[in-house]
């Protein structure tokens, strides 16, 4: 069976609470509003810093002169409460583990900061999943929608693009995985709608993780063909 790439936020964990609760504290540390769950779930998917923009309203860090405290204070606020209200979404862990008795090589790669991606992945997911990549500014590597992390994954897991798939929740794993030159799976039950996904250019869109399984099961008995 071909290695899977999974996203993580939306994809197999929902981390919305949570993100959003170290959103609003930090916010709130420095006397800016808050914002609701489904602005925060507007907001993310491109990256811690992108988020932290979007919640303080402005485009780009100059505009705003207290974003690195906000920045820093999400980042020590989300170190400590990352697994307050996440949980892993319905059927992900069956998916995982039919994935691995039926051999394919598994990886995570994220646009949420690396340490966390690495805990977590630690917590929920390590009896199937043995490489976890988030994003590591200091690695000199570019976060999705460019490729640098898919490849980086599929280098650990020693396949190729052509020997892999990609499953994400949002616009940005569409275009990551059209970069790396891999076909995507967009799911449904995450941070993006179904409609929202169609406009970005989903092509194959799956309801639950059982729907992924029944086609990554179809597209290996048509391979074997």
């Amino acid at each position: 069976m071909k290695a899977v790439i999974f996203d993580l936020d939306g994809t197999l964990l929902d981390t919305l609470q949570d993100l959003a609760g170290s959103t609003n504290a930090a916010l709130t540390q420095y006397g800016y509003p808050t914002r609701t769950l489904d602005e925060v779930r507007r907001f993310v998917g491109n990256g811690v810093k992108l988020l932290i923009l979007r919640a303080l309203g402005v485009e780009k860090e100059a505009d705003c002169p207290d974003f690195s405290a906000v920045f820093d204070a999400f980042r020590a606020h989300y170190a400590l409460h990352s697994n307050d209200c996440t949980c892993a979404y319905e059927g992900v862990e069956e998916l995982l583990k039919n994935l691995k008795a039926a051999g394919a090589p598994l990886a995570i790669v994220s646009n949420k900061l690396d340490p966390a991606v690495k805990q977590l992945n630690e917590l929920y997911f390590k009896d199937y999943i043995s490489v976890a990549i988030g994003e590591n500014e200091a690695a000199g590597v570019k976060k999705k929608p460019a490729p640098d992390t898919v490849y980086a994954a599929l280098k650990e897991l020693g396949v190729s693009p052509e020997q892999a798939i990609y499953v994400g929740d949002s616009e940005v794993d569409i275009e990551t995985a059209k970069n790396a030159g891999m076909p995507c799976m967009s799911v449904t039950w995450g941070f993006r709608d179904r409609d929202w996904l169609i406009r970005h250019g989903a092509e194959k869109l799956y309801d639950t993780p059982q729907q992924v399984w029944e086609a990554l099961l179809l597209e290996r008995g048509t391979s074997e063909q």
